[in-house]
């Protein structure tokens, strides 16, 4: 079965270490990611940005003053799957860190989590569509050729 097409738009805002994240952040990667992650086409913008932009999205779009790994802004889910992902380098390199996982295989994660908010999947609505989401993240990132994201180790 042939992947969804992508018109992908990677963008960087201002990173102290963007070269870090540009060279994980290949277009051809992020192109992957995602469209194993899309149920149909899409149209996505992905921006990296630093952790004083990544808060004050997190404030202004969800009452959260702080800055989180990724964020979702999706405006159609069908027949194109339309959004916006935006990841704060920053968090995603602290978590990687923490988690004891390659910065690129967390980004691989966040991208296709980002994705599948996008397409209506919620992991915050029961324990149900938590594990459900998790399951169908774990199985994307097994066919990227990555570990279980949710694998304590």
């Amino acid at each position: 079965m042939a992947l969804p097409t992508l018109n992908l738009s990677l963008q960087f805002g201002q990173l102290a270490n963007a070269a870090v994240h540009r060279d994980v952040l290949k277009r051809h990667k992020v192109i992957r990611w995602l469209r194993h992650a899309l149920a149909s086409d899409g149209e996505i913008t992905v921006r990296i940005v630093d952790a004083e932009e990544g808060q004050a999205l997190n404030r202004d779009y969800r009452h959260k003053d702080y800055a989180t790994n990724v964020l979702t802004f999706d405006y159609a889910a069908e027949p194109v799957v339309m959004a916006d992902l935006v990841l704060c380098a920053p968090v995603v390199e602290r978590e990687a860190q923490e988690l004891g996982k390659s910065l690129e295989e967390h980004y691989a994660h966040l991208l296709v989590h980002g994705a599948l908010h996008a397409q209506g999947w919620d992991h915050e609505t029961s324990e149900a569509d938590a594990q459900e989401m998790e399951a169908y993240e774990t199985e994307i990132m097994l066919e990227l050729g990555y570990s279980n994201p949710y694998a304590v180790e």
